[in-house]
């Protein structure tokens, strides 16, 4: 009689632990339609890990450079760990969290989060941090950039977080509740539509150009996370015209390369030499470029990489080249899709 107690208990308590499960699941934004970005951190794992070059940051990563490219003309293997509004100090957990699976030759970090000490809204903490899988990187990663108003409770169980959903679900909360599709190459959020860069704001005087000392400890931890593990640590400004990217601001990333022996790539300032053209190139009026811009850009920064960083093809490898001959198939056939939809009008 106490067996048989025994047993429906355990199967009662697993029953509400199974509910609440796929209810927590049910509930958590999918992030396949609109707001693709979400999907991002979360693809790195199903990667096979043997990449030259991780790039970390923000929109200025993965929407300005194309794996594809710097596989196609250089036989590099990278990958782009990039999320919106990714912080400084997610970055640097964000690092910790890929050495646990390998370690590249060549980190390629976007400097434009480091003058911002915050995320915007606790939506851009979440796209890069629901993503992260659990581990001590995910649980500092938390602590250190939440906002006042999130609770680190409510990303252990983002049932309390996203319950209200309920009341909102759509067919994609169901289509998606075990799997996700693709929506990024190797990182990389492809977009063909172009809209020319017109009247872009300068950018206000500032009453303090001094970067915060918190967020240049943790370029800092980058910095010495990549040299304890013998990597080439490449800072990055990627060649948007907005946010505005101020000279202030520059000067102190330049000092702290030379200081530390990096190499800086200021794009912005070589975007003529890369051959961009701001009227074809950008999708959204000069924040970001499209694939067009991505393309040539790639192309550009590829060369830096082998010719600065000492990066050698890859060609030839074979389990590499299938690999990326069944990637370069995804590449195209989301380039045609879109494509197909701006001429229908889509």
């Amino acid at each position: 009689m106490k067996k048989k107690k025994f047993l429906s208990a355990v199967v009662i308590i697993l029953f509400i632990v199974g509910s609440l499960y796929l209810l927590q699941r049910l509930v958590m934004p999918k992030y396949m339609d609109d707001v693709v970005e979400g999907n991002f951190i979360a693809e790195y794992y199903d990667e096979e890990k043997d990449h030259d070059v991780i790039f970390l940051g923000d929109c200025e990563v993965y929407e300005n450079f194309s794996p594809m490219v710097l596989w196609e003309e250089y036989g590099i293997n990278s990958y782009i760990r990039g999320s919106a509004q990714q912080l400084v100090s997610q970055s640097y957990y964000i690092l910790e969290d890929t050495l646990r699976y390998e370690t590249p030759d060549v980190v390629v970090f976007s400097v434009l989060a480091v003058p911002y000490n915050e995320a915007p809204r606790e939506s851009y903490n979440r796209m890069t941090l629901d993503g992260m899988r659990w581990s001590l990187s995910k649980v500092n990663a938390i602590l250190d950039s939440m906002t006042e108003e999130e609770s680190f409770l409510d990303y252990v169980f983002p049932l309390l977080r996203y319950h209200s959903r309920i009341t909102e679900l759509t067919a994609d909360d169901f289509t998606y509740l075990f799997h996700r599709d693709l929506v990024s190459h190797n990182g990389y959020y492809m977009r063909v539509d172009s809209l020319p860069a017109e009247n872009v704001p300068e950018g206000r005087p500032l009453g303090d150009y001094t970067i915060d000392a918190a967020q240049m400890e943790y370029l800092d931890k980058i910095r010495i996370l990549c040299e304890e593990n013998g990597i080439q640590l490449v800072l990055v400004k990627a060649p948007s015209l907005y946010p505005y990217w101020y000279d202030e601001w520059d000067a102190q990333i330049v000092d702290y390369a030379n200081e530390h022996d990096l190499l800086y790539v200021n794009l912005l300032d070589q975007a003529d030499e890369a051959g961009l053209d701001f009227q074809t190139d950008t999708y959204d009026g000069g924040l970001h470029l499209n694939l067009s811009g991505a393309e040539k850009l790639s192309h550009y920064f590829g060369a830096i990489l082998r010719d600065q960083c000492g990066l050698e093809s890859r060609r030839g490898e074979e389990a590499l080249e299938a690999a990326w001959q069944e990637k370069a198939l995804w590449y195209q056939e989301d380039k045609a899709r879109q494509e197909a939809e701006i001429a229908a009008g889509g």
